[in-house]
């Protein structure tokens, strides 16, 4: 665990880098953290994207906003600004509107484009198909990395689980794509989206009268012509795989790692490490969250109460300890994530009341860089008190 203080490492990393890639099981503090990250950068003077594919929208509550849409909006940074302040942009993504693009992108002509996006199985199930989510995530993704507004693009998954299927994401869905998974069933029946009834054999027969009655023709009819439809897409598919994946390897890339202290939270992030290392992707930092510091150990830290009545001093002892055994049983899991994984983890103290605003992210993003909040000064709190959520009038949205 030698090597630059881990706080450094984030702070180059968000200085440099091109891509942020923040994950973290549910209920850390991930995308919290995400926002703080891309508010730092902005406010040190690069133009920022922060982008959630979390179908949470916690994104939208920690910047004070209602809702996110499906693009870029920048954000109003107001009396946070710097003299060295970029711009800082948010979007949550539009699964459904991306998968329509990469059609759009890759189909033949105007005539195959138009039978796949008004295909009824298509528009049923182009939001929800396994993995179709995480794998839209990345094509955003690699769309942005490309984007000359943003130096950098900060990306909130979904919790680990999720996160790991989107690094897993173009794999799952192009096997599905694969037409050659389904044409041994589909293509001997339907050729050009038509019924043709080709049963070879009475296995084959048994097979398709099976699906007819519990499917349907119609049903089996649209997905014939779906897949079939895909026949020549499939290998821009792959291509545009392939470079996300050398996107998310580039030096220019990195992943962030949230946890809580509790133990599920942190095997869980040290699991996520050892999968960025078997896939050579590049890992930034760990940030632990909500971590209790150790209170005044001794009872004369309360100092002399006469007045107090002695019960009551009992118990206010009794929470101290407890307060103190919870603190070193975080710093004990804390100890081991590093030693299993040979890093140094970010420690961010808990904060009394969850973070909704910009000055909230700014403190937040001062206790992971600084150790502790920044306490904001009497103008940005009369412009918080003012202003609350972002108001209508102070963003903007572009394509």
């Amino acid at each position: 665990m030698s090597g630059p203080p881990p706080s450094e490492v984030l702070e180059a990393a968000v200085t440099d880098r091109r891509i942020l890639v923040v994950g973290g099981s549910g209920g850390v503090g991930k995308t919290t953290t995400a926002a703080a990250l891309a508010l730092r950068a902005a406010l040190s003077g690069r133009r920022v994207l922060v982008c959630t594919i979390d179908p949470s929208r916690r994104l939208a509550t920690s910047l004070g906003l209602a809702k996110l849409p499906g693009k870029p909006r920048e954000l109003d940074l107001g009396r946070l600004r710097t003299r060295r302040t970029g711009s800082l942009w948010a979007m949550m993504l539009d699964t459904k509107r991306t998968f329509d693009s990469l059609v759009e992108r890759y189909a033949g002509d105007e005539d195959a484009r138009r039978r796949i996006l008004q295909n009824t199985f298509y528009r049923q199930v182009s939001a929800a198909l396994a993995g179709s989510h995480e794998y839209m995530a990345m094509e955003k993704l690699l769309d942005l990395s490309q984007d000359d507004r943003f130096d950098l693009v900060v990306l909130d998954t979904p919790p680990t689980r999720h996160a790991l299927d989107f690094l897993e994401a173009p794999e799952r869905m192009l096997g599905f794509l694969d037409t050659s998974v389904l044409r041994w069933f589909l293509k001997p029946y339907f050729v050009a989206g038509r019924l043709t009834l080709k049963i070879a054999t009475r296995t084959g027969a048994m097979v398709f009268k099976l699906a007819d009655r519990y499917l349907g023709l119609q049903f089996l009819q649209d997905l014939s012509e779906f897949f079939l439809a895909f026949e020549g897409m499939y290998d821009g598919f792959k291509e545009r795989a392939g470079r996300v994946h050398a996107l998310l390897r580039d030096p220019s890339s990195g992943f962030v790692l949230v946890s809580s202290p509790a133990r599920p939270a942190l095997e869980e992030a040290l699991f996520f490490f050892r999968r960025l290392g078997e896939k050579e992707m590049p890992f930034v930092s760990f940030v632990v969250n909500r971590v209790h510091s150790e209170p005044a150990a001794s009872r004369g830290a309360f100092g002399p109460a006469p007045d107090l009545d002695p019960d009551f001093v009992a118990r206010l002892v009794e929470v101290h300890r407890d307060y103190h055994a919870l603190a070193r049983i975080e710093r004990r899991h804390v100890a081991r994530l590093e030693v299993d994984s040979g890093r140094t983890a970010i420690l961010v103290p808990e904060f009394e009341a969850d973070v909704h605003d910009l000055r909230g992210l700014r403190a937040v993003g001062d206790a992971i860089f600084n150790g502790e909040p920044r306490r904001p000064g009497p103008a940005e709190e009369t412009h918080a008190v003012r202003t609350g959520p972002v108001r209508k009038d102070a963003v903007r949205t572009t394509t």
